[in-house]
């Protein structure tokens, strides 16, 4: 364990126990650190001590490697968001539909100054995965500006950029199932090609009506009752 400024304590580990917690090799830890995956570990004389952000980093290199991408990629993409330069090399821009929402360009430091302390390269895998980001040249895209402006927000409040991409992604898996319903249901009752498309304006609004009705009922049970009145003579 280690002391920090705030006073509070970390875990760390040395490289054996690193690599243990992170089912690698310690050859292969070693071999990340040669190609400046992971920063600089903490030194005491000869001893190399690392904490629980060269761990998320090693499962963040690990979750990309399984998703396709290359050492190389991932190296390139970790000094992108650590300095700022550019993600020309990064990859192909993800094929994503933009329907009706409006996709933001930005670069690397317009995009560290929406989310303040919180554009971890960990951070960025996660919104990588999700489909939120992807590359375009010399420039960052996010697949939407709505999805940017609420996540900022959410960060601003105080609600850890991680938590927010977590609560995406289970946010994503209700979004799929009810979209499959409503084209199941449109499918069943018309033969129209393109009455799903035709009637998306209607769906929208019961998904956005029922979601308000919800988070009613949560706001009404989550207040607290008033005293209980005395009958009246």
């Amino acid at each position: 364990m280690a002391d920090t400024e705030a006073g509070t304590t970390v875990r760390e580990y040395r490289t054996e126990e690193l690599a243990e917690a992170a089912g690698i090799p310690v050859r292969t830890l070693r071999f990340y650190r040669e190609r400046r995956l992971l920063p600089p570990p903490r030194r005491e004389g000869r001893i190399a001590w690392y904490d629980d952000h060269h761990l998320a980093r090693l499962r963040t290199i690990a979750a990309l490697l399984e998703r396709g991408h290359t050492l190389g990629g991932i190296a390139e993409l970790t000094a992108a968001f650590e300095n700022g330069r550019d993600v020309s090399q990064l990859g192909e821009l993800l094929g994503i539909g933009w329907s009706e929402e409006t996709p933001v360009r930005l670069t690397p430091e317009a995009l560290a100054d929406y989310f303040e302390g919180e554009a971890t390269p960990e951070n960025l895998a996660a919104a990588l995965d999700l489909g939120y980001l992807a590359t375009d040249g010399d420039a960052i895209v996010h697949v939407s500006r709505r999805l940017l402006d609420v996540s900022s927000a959410l960060v601003r409040e105080g609600v850890p950029l991680s938590a927010v991409l977590e609560t995406g992604r289970r946010v994503r898996e209700h979004a799929d199932a009810m979209a499959a319903l409503f084209a199941e249901l449109i499918a069943e009752h018309l033969p129209d090609e393109e009455a799903v498309a035709r009637l998306r304006p209607l769906t929208k609004g019961v998904v956005e009506a029922e979601l308000s009705l919800a988070m009613d009922r949560l706001l009404a049970a989550a207040r607290p009752s008033g005293p209980a009145q005395e009958p009246s003579s």
